[in-house]
């Protein structure tokens, strides 16, 4: 038993040089597959995929100016992205014109459906995120937003942090 103490470190505290928690990518990984789970049901009852959803969320009312633009925003490969925007434009989720100011250019922005479609699949969504934060006590839950939401802020592109 003193063996097994002297390997642990006093009173419960980890070993020196050993972590105290686990890596944030062991913890976030398997509950972010755990939410693109649950998310996948309603995606396909709306026939959509992960990186259309990810296009509806990001565009709004402020038309983004090139393909390349948005791709680089939600971090999709700009030449795959190109089926994705095919698509919803074919649904009339999405709308891309010519840009006035510069022809070569393709502004895309949100249909009308394409916001509905948006809204409604992103409610239902979380619902079921609702869920599993119920789980948490309510001043968890509030703390577990608030950090996720501002690690989420840095890891943008053109934020401070490391994102990339």
């Amino acid at each position: 038993m003193a063996d097994n103490a002297d390997q642990e470190g006093t009173a419960g505290a980890p070993p020196e040089g050993r972590a105290t928690r686990p890596d944030l990518a062991a913890m976030v990984a398997p509950l972010l597959r755990t939410l693109m789970a649950a998310e996948q049901p309603v995606l396909d009852a709306h026939g959509l995929t992960m990186w259309a959803y990810a296009v509806l969320l990001h565009l709004d009312e402020t038309p983004i100016r090139t393909q390349a633009a948005l791709a680089d925003a939600i971090r999709a490969d700009k030449t795959r992205i190109i089926a994705v925007l095919d698509d919803l434009e074919s649904r009339g989720l999405i709308r891309r014109r010519p840009d006035p100011n510069d022809r070569r250019a393709r502004l895309l922005s949100l249909s009308a459906e394409g916001r509905r479609l948006r809204d409604t699949v992103q409610s239902a969504i979380q619902k079921g995120e609702e869920r599993l934060l119920a789980q948490l006590p309510p001043a968890d839950r509030d703390g577990f937003l608030r950090g996720l939401q501002a690690l989420s802020a840095l890891a943008e592109p053109g934020a401070g942090g490391s994102g990339r």
